[in-house]
């Protein structure tokens, strides 16, 4: 794929522009790309959530946070050349039972935010009401505030309350929940996408619920299911023998599904 565009948005958090004919296969929210290191001494490829899809433009958007050498290297790419990309990979997020009118629960934190952007867009599509409950370390690390804003309303918060409530957004999340009477008035579907530790409480809270999905991270090698480097343990199993593979049979899966 032919890089078309790349700008910085907050501190270590760049948006990538690419363009390509693999953009005609991108046809689900939640999905990443393995994209190839273009360095000789780096082997492994890095899995990226896609952020945006316009397939009638051939274009695709992802957000990634410089992290080890490797999102460096693409940090420091420009517009005009090309990166080696697999994909898209993964399941994506089931929205087969969003009905017209249905609230969604969006709930995200620092760089597990990118793809919920995409499925915010589809759920608005199908007639749907979504509400994002975004988190973020600071102020100063916060990005596409307003992109968000304009698909519907947004509650945010911020580790050390430089911006809205103070705590991170699982704090954000049970205030909302106990303000608003959860258990009278559910959402039709809940999505999450962030650290462990925002996922557990995410996978306690909706525990009974009929439709909530979490996206998980996790380090990867072939990005295709035939290394097993990136299992995670059924959480119904006695025996804690049994695992699935986040890359294909994930990154979405459904709450209480998975030991997180």
């Amino acid at each position: 794929m032919t890089i078309t565009q790349q700008r910085q948005l907050a501190p270590r958090i760049y948006e990538m522009t690419l363009s390509g004919h693999l953009v005609q296969e991108m046809k689900k929210s939640g999905q990443f790309l393995h994209i190839r290191v273009p360095r000789e001494d780096m082997l492994l490829r890095r899995p990226i959530s896609i952020n945006h899809i316009d397939r009638e433009a051939g274009t695709c958007r992802i957000i990634y946070r410089t992290e080890g050498e490797g999102t460096k290297v693409f940090a420091q790419l420009q517009a005009g050349e090309q990166l080696d990309v697999l994909g898209p990979l993964g399941n994506g997020f089931d929205l087969s039972q969003i009905q017209a009118g249905d609230e969604v629960y969006i709930i995200g934190g620092g760089i597990g935010i990118p793809p919920l952007y995409e499925l915010s867009r589809r759920i608005l599509a199908l007639g749907a009401v979504p509400i994002h409950f975004l988190g973020f370390a600071s102020k100063e690390v916060m990005y596409y505030t307003e992109e968000f804003k304009a698909l519907g309303e947004c509650r945010f918060a911020t580790d050390d309350g430089s911006f809205g409530v103070h705590g991170n957004v699982g704090n954000l999340l049970l205030t909302a929940l106990a303000a608003e009477g959860y258990g009278d008035n559910p959402p039709a579907a809940v999505f999450a996408c962030g650290n462990n530790g925002m996922l557990k409480t995410v996978d306690q809270l909706f525990s009974d619920h009929p439709n909530a999905q979490i996206s998980l991270e996790s380090r990867m090698a072939c990005g295709i299911g035939a290394c097993y480097a990136c299992v995670c343990h059924i959480a119904d199993d006695e025996t804690g023998q049994k695992s699935v593979k986040v890359c294909d049979q994930g990154p979405i899966f459904p709450v209480g599904k998975v030991v997180i």
